[in-house]
């Protein structure tokens, strides 16, 4: 969605990284501040639900999509065993519905939780001082837009 709505400064890059592992340690060797947009799962918050985290605490929260998978925090614990120093790192986690089956389409509340995602990553990229602007021929969207103005991540403890 950010990337089909916005355009970001040649120092800013963004990438669906997929479920990458271990290869894109090369790639972060080029960024000194990472944002990430990911799923989350056992936090005990509704689905659909969008909080940010820190790597050690998406750590327990971290959907891995096989046995194979590789969680987040341990590629960034790679990083810095090759010496690959990072700033700074947050996450913005969706809370998933489910993960019982393998399917491509986002449950519904997931779906309606991509907009507040894609607001929480602008607002910690306008932390940073960048700024994208709305690519021109593009129909704004009116849904990351409205989340900007009122979308307010949770914090990551569950509630009672």
């Amino acid at each position: 969605e950010l990337m089909a709505h916005f355009d970001f400064p040649a120092n800013v890059e963004l990438m669906d990284a997929g479920t990458m592992g271990l290869s894109i340690l090369d790639t972060l060797r080029d960024f000194d501040r990472l944002i990430v947009l990911d799923a989350a799962q056992g936090t005990g918050h509704e689905p659909g639900t969008v909080l940010l985290f820190t790597p050690a605490e998406l750590a327990e929260n971290q959907v891995l999509h096989s046995a194979h998978d590789m969680r987040l925090v341990d590629v960034l614990k790679a990083a810095t065993m090759m010496d690959i120093v990072l700033k700074s790192c947050v996450i913005v986690g969706v809370q998933v519905q489910a993960i019982t089956q393998w399917v491509l389409e986002l449950s519904e509340p997931v779906e309606a939780a991509v907009p507040i995602a894609c607001a929480a990553g602008l607002d910690q990229l306008k932390n940073l001082g960048v700024e994208p602007m709305l690519k021109e021929y593009v129909e704004p969207p009116a849904a990351i837009l409205e989340a900007l103005e009122n979308f307010a991540p949770q914090d990551e403890e569950a509630p009672e």
